[in-house]
């Protein structure tokens, strides 16, 4: 599969016009790209979607307002808080998509994403958090910070930092500093009493060398149906590794949903 599948459409709970992409048949898996990133970057480029595609599933990957082919506005009024969460209810409402009847999951702020929507009553089968730690659940002002250091301080980063790294990769899709600046307004925490009621089945996977949102063990010690799995890489290089669908495949074909 190349990574020209066709965009669709969806308009979010406020209206704006979001996209999103889908291969595969069988029963439907939304997943949720990480920030800066897109669909296409996390879910395609890598082979992770025909891989889970090819173990019976249809993938539905759509871009985070701000990002990607969806809808970017400058006016920080689009972005309030949980704003990305909404536009996920708004995804499966427009694909007929009712409890019980799907999967849910993400990378880093894909999780966190979906992390929120479970907390505001999503019931999928089962959910994949991937890239995503217990503090960047409950404490979401850290990463927020860092972010905002780096989109605000463009071109001035020593190069090989990490903020050098990520400006580079902002670079790379072709993010709107602007836009990417209002997504952080709508980052909500989690508060820890909150994910003792999520009851869904889960897989907690993250790379072996990845710290950047605390402890992903710590996060599936804290929800009562996960399981944890480590896979090899760091924040940035994890995602690309063949191993990351391979856990998400092992753990979908293994768990009832």
């Amino acid at each position: 599969m190349t990574e020209t599948l066709p965009v669709q459409y969806f308009d979010g709970r406020d209206g704006a016009r979001l996209a999103y992409r889908e291969t595969g048949e069988g029963r439907p898996l939304v997943l949720i790209h990480g920030y800066f990133s897109t669909a296409t970057v996390n879910w395609i480029r890598y082979g992770h979607a025909p891989k889970i595609a090819a173990a019976g599933f249809r993938v539905i990957m759509p871009d985070l307002r701000g990002h990607g082919d969806s809808a970017a506005p400058h006016d920080p009024a689009a972005y309030p808080p949980d704003a990305l969460a909404d536009d996920g209810f708004a995804l499966l409402d427009h694909l007929g998509l009712t409890d019980g009847g799907y999967d849910l999951g993400g990378y880093s702020l894909g999780a966190r994403t979906t992390v929120r929507m479970l907390a505001r009553g999503a019931r999928p089968g089962r959910a994949i958090l991937s890239g995503m730690g217990l503090k960047g659940i409950v404490r979401t002002e850290g990463r927020g910070g860092y972010f905002h250091r780096v989109l605000t301080n463009l071109g001035t980063f020593e190069r090989g930092t990490p903020e050098w790294r990520a400006e580079a990769f902002l670079k790379t899709v072709g993010g709107d500093p602007q836009a990417l600046l209002n997504v952080l307004n709508t980052f909500v925490d989690t508060p820890r009493e909150t994910l003792d009621h999520i009851l869904t089945p889960a897989l907690v996977v993250c790379g072996r060398d990845d710290h950047d949102n605390g402890s992903a063990r710590d996060l599936a010690d804290a929800l009562p149906e996960a399981r944890y799995a480590e896979i090899p890489g760091n924040h940035m290089s994890a995602v690309t590794r063949a191993e990351l669908a391979d856990a998400i495949v092992d753990y979908l074909t293994a768990t009832p949903a």
